[in-house]
């Protein structure tokens, strides 16, 4: 049901999604067009971290710890590079996400600064600090940027976002998969150009599926914006790969469709179960039955879980349970499996998928999904 009185942005119209000439008019600075290149992204993205020559950070052999430093959508690319190397790492791997460096981070140390935008003092001014500590550093963001300043004047690598890459509509590949090719080449995971190939042609898969042309029916990142619409998401991931894309999932929806998401990892989200006797859980059956219309009155919790097809087996418990509590007290649930083999692999396809719903669930409402007036301000 379409309200002609209601403010842009305040109702979904599912119809919308089907209609081409809208989603081109919607979308003028092409951040669909963008999502749809994730597996050109990929590939250039490797080609760049190789002419970078990222492997020189191995000249020293394997460090102590790796530390990625970055804020928002930059710092989930530390979150993927933990969960792609797994738990069998063999040194430590944490994202900073914030101004200070550890107290302990130095000199037998490798650390990753990423930033879109590259003049963030929260990314640049902890990455001066780890050149100060004789840290090994290397770099991702745009070309001619203070960030680029810091590191190659530390002797590090850096991989430069040029064009579309550097715009804050980007997608996560031109910041991961740099930080994989450095952690391949100090041999904490095999990751081969053929790796990323798999993901290139899992991304292409994908685009192929929730094309714009495709229509809603048949259209999964479709099908899962209308799902989430007019309800409060609360997205959890079934292991740190699924973990790492329901964090960026819920950033999409933030910055994209200027949405509010939940995320969490199972076992650590199951203190969210407490809100599916709260407020927003289960609809009264004497509520208006208009309000189960996506963008209706009342959104509501839905449970989205990201599903890895390597579980725990106590993952696999907690997931089935959190499922069926929420059925029994009204909370609708929508499950992402993904596909593939390898990490990379299944982790685009979690991504691929997720980066579709958040554009279309941007279009729905009426949204332009490049519109960061808010962010924009905020950081001024």
């Amino acid at each position: 049901m379409t309200d002609a009185g209601a403010a842009p942005g305040t109702v979904f119209e599912p119809d919308r999604l089907d209609d081409q000439a809208y989603l081109a008019e919607g979308d003028p600075s092409g951040v669909l067009r963008a999502v749809a290149s994730s597996a050109a992204r990929v590939r250039t993205a490797y080609r760049a971290a190789v002419e970078a020559q990222v492997a020189s950070l191995g000249r020293f052999g394997r460090p102590r710890a790796i530390v990625v430093v970055g804020t928002g959508g930059s710092a989930v690319a530390g979150d993927v590079l933990d969960a792609v190397i797994g738990y069998g790492a063999p040194l430590p791997v944490v994202t900073v996400r914030g101004h200070r460096l550890p107290g302990w981070v130095g000199a037998a140390d490798v650390v990753m600064a990423v930033s879109r935008p590259g003049d963030g003092e929260e990314t640049f001014a902890p990455a001066a600090e780890a050149a100060r500590r004789g840290a090994s550093i290397m770099g991702v963001g745009p070309a001619r940027s203070p960030l680029e300043h810091v590191v190659t004047r530390a002797g590090g690598p850096y991989v430069p976002l040029e064009g579309e890459a550097a715009r804050s509509g980007g997608t996560l590949w031109e910041l991961a998969v740099p930080l994989v090719v450095a952690a391949s080449a100090l041999g904490l995971v095999e990751a081969g150009e053929d790796v990323f190939e798999a993901a290139a042609v899992r991304l292409e898969d994908i685009a192929h599926r929730c094309r714009p042309s495709s229509e809603s029916f048949i259209n999964p990142g479709k099908t899962l914006a209308t799902e989430l619409a007019g309800s409060v998401p609360m997205i959890w991931g079934s292991s740190p790969l699924a973990g790492a894309a329901a964090r960026w999932l819920a950033f999409r929806l933030n910055e994209i469709a200027k949405y509010p998401a939940i995320w969490g990892e199972i076992p650590e989200s199951r203190h969210q179960l407490a809100a599916f006797s709260g407020p927003l859980a289960g609809r009264d059956v004497f509520a208006d039955p208009f309000a189960d219309e996506p963008g209706g009155e009342g959104a509501k919790l839905r449970l989205v879980l990201l599903r890895d097809a390597e579980e725990q087996e106590q993952v696999v418990r907690n997931r089935t349970a959190a499922v069926g509590l929420a059925e029994d007290r009204g909370v609708p649930v929508s499950e992402v499996v993904a596909e593939g083999v390898q990490p990379l692999e299944r982790l685009a396809s979690l991504i691929g998928l997720g980066d579709y719903a958040a554009v279309y669930a941007a279009l729905g409402y009426g949204i332009d999904p490049e519109s960061f007036s808010d962010v924009t301000e905020l950081r001024a």
